[in-house]
């Protein structure tokens, strides 16, 4: 075999559309753009127009609120952290962080910071150092014997002191 014997697969390839060759060509004339107006010419995006009726984005009503200010954290149950380090993936010795919670795998990207939620059981005693934590988990992380530091203060638990 030869790079002149090389060749697409039948089919794989379609060749262009020759258009404005004459009218028996069937793209003669117009080229298949109908006849006349703006949208015969190139350069044209009229996207949502309704030949001056009220266009239907702007007829529906809004809805919702984006707060520029509000708080995106990756949320977690204890019970995911006990089996993480019944896993092996978490060092109950060292603080649970961000960065820690990452490197597990147990979240992926880094936000606002780490939520704690206290669906499920937590038997190992670890150290959180997390942006926040939930009254139920809080009473779960203090009640196998662990340790909670909230980096960020928060309506459910202020942060500590020190």
């Amino acid at each position: 075999m030869k790079l002149n014997d090389i060749s697409d697969n039948p089919g794989s390839s379609k060749s262009r559309m020759r258009v404005g060759r004459g009218i028996g060509s069937g793209k003669g004339k117009t080229c298949g753009r109908g006849v006349k107006g703006q949208k015969a010419r190139t350069g044209v995006a009229i996207k949502g127009f309704e030949g001056g009726q009220m266009p239907l984005h702007r007829r529906l009503p809004k809805r919702g609120f984006w707060n520029p200010f509000g708080t995106d954290y990756n949320e977690i149950n204890i019970g995911r952290i006990q089996e993480a380090v019944e896993a092996g993936k978490l060092d109950p010795a060292t603080a649970i962080t961000n960065e820690a919670l990452i490197q597990c795998g147990l979240i992926s990207k880094p936000r606002d910071g780490v939520k704690i939620l206290g669906v499920g059981k937590l038997e190992a005693k670890l150290s959180f150092e997390v942006a926040a934590a939930s009254k139920s988990a809080v009473a779960a992380i203090e009640g196998a014997g662990g340790s909670i530091r909230l980096l960020k203060a928060t309506a459910e638990a202020p942060a500590d002191a020190g």
